[in-house]
């Protein structure tokens, strides 16, 4: 197995520009033969040069029409590559590509495990979306958590064996690169995005970036800023990500947010530009109720930025409560509301955070150490395996 044949997996194109390129990129330079597989949007492969692309129809949700035609598709492929190892993530893809690398013999079959989804979820969904999760880890020959606290929970959830299950370095998916966090052009590309949405600048920003949806406490936040905007009239509200209908928020709500003058949507944007969005925030807003390890909040740490999010496994760790942010809980509009007035008020102290947050970004989640650790463990699988095959 001189050259590795690896195989990654995500439902959607976007998850891959975002959390994994960059590493399997790194992994192409150092020896191995990439293959990526996703619901790919125009242009994706023409990005990624250096593996072959793979675009197979997926949705994000529960599709059970999906399951069974997109399982034989991969079996298909993976039966024909023959690869060495398959990496998937996301629910979707990661449960169909456990039960195709099952069955087609892949001998490592890596989730990495980015999250619990049903932990952000209520009766019979939460019951079937264990049994999904449960059945993607029982198919893996290895897991790969994103945090130490999650990792716990799943063990103590009994979704998989404490000797499967491991977290890369400090935790989190590829870390941040530290050399596009620009500081010396923060405060110009602060006065470039706010003169393109028309935000004075000397208002107070209140920022979000991710997934516009329930889950991500969308509704949470939007009902807290209407309660701040009542009382203070030069406050904005930035949600930056794509509208995501599989998990909606509150109609009323979202209504609301679309029709008042200090709301902004600014949709998907490029990666590349997420730092320069950020720097027309005063503070992050993340009331996630569900998370592994929160890749925006490593993001915002190394934009100096202050954080507010959830007291919840993932952010916790990444966030240490007044040190590089402020935690409060999950599904509590009062408390986050109470959270970001408090930041408002105190420019002090939101600078203190910011401050923090940037030397914890540069001592824990430098994406060049995160890509190196994610190397050494992919050649420690390949060559335990080899190990065992001459056994």
């Amino acid at each position: 197995m001189n050259s590795k044949k690896l195989c990654f997996i995500t439902t959607i194109s976007k998850t891959m520009d975002w959390f994994v390129c960059d590493s399997t990129r790194n992994l192409s330079q150092k020896g191995y033969d990439i293959t990526l597989i996703s619901n790919m949007e125009d242009g994706f492969a023409e990005r990624n040069e250096y593996a072959r692309c793979i675009s197979l129809k997926m949705e994000r949700g529960i599709a059970i029409k999906d399951i069974l035609p997109t399982i034989i598709s991969l079996y298909r492929i993976f039966k024909n590559e023959k690869f060495d190892i398959v990496q998937y993530t996301t629910p979707n893809a990661a449960f169909y590509a456990s039960i195709a690398s099952w069955l087609a013999r892949v001998p490592i079959r890596l989730y990495s495990q980015w999250g619990i989804r049903y932990v952000g979820s209520r009766g019979i969904k939460r019951k079937v979306l264990k049994i999904i999760e449960k059945c993607t880890c029982t198919l893996s020959t290895d897991i790969r958590e994103v945090s130490q606290m999650n990792r716990e929970l799943a063990i103590r959830e009994g979704l998989c064996k404490e000797s499967k299950i491991k977290v890369i370095g400090h935790g989190g998916t590829i870390g941040v690169d530290l050399s596009a966090c620009n500081l010396a052009k923060k405060e110009v590309w602060r006065i470039e995005i706010r003169n393109h949405y028309q935000i004075p600048q000397n208002a107070f920003v209140y920022g979000y970036v991710g997934r516009i949806n329930a889950d991500k406490g969308i509704n949470e936040l939007i009902l807290a800023f209407k309660g701040i905007s009542k009382d203070e009239r030069n406050v904005y509200l930035v949600l930056v990500g794509m509208y995501d209908e599989t998990n909606a928020i509150d109609s009323q709500l979202y209504k609301w947010a679309r029709e008042a003058e200090n709301v902004v949507f600014t949709g998907n944007i490029p990666s590349d530009l997420v730092y320069k969005y950020m720097s027309s925030f005063d503070v992050l807003t993340h009331p996630t109720y569900r998370e592994g390890f929160g890749k925006v909040l490593q993001e915002a740490m190394g934009m100096a930025l202050p954080i507010i999010t959830t007291n919840v496994p993932g952010p916790c760790e990444v966030v240490e409560n007044n040190v590089s942010g402020i935690l409060v809980e999950a599904r509590n509009m009062k408390s986050l509301e109470r959270a970001m007035k408090r930041l408002k008020e105190s420019p002090d102290k939101c600078r203190r955070l910011g401050m923090e947050a940037r030397k914890q970004a540069e001592i824990y989640y430098d994406r060049r150490v995160m890509l190196n650790n994610i190397r050494i463990d992919m050649d420690q699988l390949a060559g335990n395996y080899r190990n065992k095959e001459k056994v």
